[in-house]
């Protein structure tokens, strides 16, 4: 049987305006630390408006940058406590 010891919140904020959104990824680690990165969507001049595609597009790219930044302090926290350099985590 699965127990659930931990749970993560990620929270993501948008900001538009006529051709651009704007994304952060944050989440809180039960260690109080956080981590927060950044996506950003395009529109087209030619292209009709679509804000939830926008806020799709940015907010898959902040979530990806949000991944590649744990995967880094994941990274680091195995090499801090072994004393050595890891070899690198890969997606």
């Amino acid at each position: 049987m699965t127990h659930t010891t931990v749970g993560w919140h990620v929270e993501l904020e948008f900001t538009e305006d006529d051709q651009h959104t704007r994304a952060v990824a944050m989440v809180r680690l039960p260690d109080g630390s956080e981590v927060r990165a950044h996506g950003q969507a395009s529109r087209h001049r030619v292209d009709s408006r679509q804000p939830r595609v926008g806020e799709e597009v940015a907010g898959a790219r902040a979530l990806n940058e949000l991944a590649m930044r744990l995967l880094t302090k994941a990274h680091d926290e195995i090499d801090a406590a072994s004393g050595r350099t890891s070899h690198p985590i890969h997606v």
